[in-house]
């Protein structure tokens, strides 16, 4: 799927925001998926600066892992440059969905590295958290208990254990957070621990856009002629 959308909007997801069209052609998620919807272009350094129909969460977090992600995964994400525009709906759904991307981050990213800091009581309470208010109290303890490794590392000396183990508090403190973008930063600080949290990142992602609006459905040829025609006119 990932190639088939690079091939067909012809576009290159790029980190941060560009000049239009960007070097090589391309722009980050938020700046592609506004030109695909055919609204007039412009630069987006965060998600308050997205369309009103955008979603603010869902942009945010879009956003967060599009800046993160390596440039070998980062196509994983063409397939929402489609789905961004018109998401946006109301503040009990947005509360929802940053509850969703919050939750998610700390059921199933934050295991994958407290596991590897040894932290296997704390990983199981984040994979058990059941409600927000579970997962932020497992968030925050994970992060204090991560914390604790790492001040003892450095105390002893044994610098690869400390960094990691700060790595993982760094994680685990975003994790806790109850914000859209907090959520994606925990995703960039989980994946030095392991590669397969990109898949799980765009997974969560792909099920905060689907509660609540959905984005009307835009058929790809429509959208590469709109981007195809935005970068001619540019």
């Amino acid at each position: 799927m990932r190639g088939a959308f690079d091939h067909i909007l012809h576009w290159r997801l790029l980190p941060g925001s560009h000049a239009f069209p960007g070097p090589d052609g391309g722009t980050c998620i938020n700046e592609a998926a506004i030109v695909a919807a055919g609204l007039p272009y412009r630069a987006i350094r965060s998600s308050a600066d997205c369309p009103p129909c955008f979603s603010r969460p869902l942009a945010a977090y879009a956003l967060g892992l599009n800046d993160a992600m390596p440039d070998a995964e980062r196509p994983r994400l063409m397939a929402f440059v489609l789905r961004l525009s018109g998401s946006a709906d109301a503040e009990a759904m947005e509360a929802a969905r940053t509850a969703h991307l919050t939750v998610e981050t700390v059921r199933r990213l934050l295991p994958i590295v407290l596991h590897q800091v040894g932290l296997t009581a704390e990983a199981e309470s984040c994979r058990a958290a059941g409600s927000l208010a579970e997962a932020v109290a497992a968030a925050r303890s994970a992060a204090w208990a991560a914390g604790a490794v790492a001040d003892a590392a450095a105390r002893g000396g044994v610098w690869v254990r400390g960094a990691r183990a700060a790595a993982a508090c760094r994680a685990a403190t975003f994790a806790a957070e109850i914000d859209a973008r907090s959520a994606a930063d925990a995703a960039e600080a989980a994946a030095l621990f392991s590669p397969a949290v990109w898949p799980e990142a765009v997974a969560i992602l792909d099920e905060a856009l689907r509660l609540g609006r959905q984005a009307p459905p835009l058929a790809l040829e429509t959208a590469r002629e709109r981007m195809v025609a935005a970068r001619a006119g540019a």
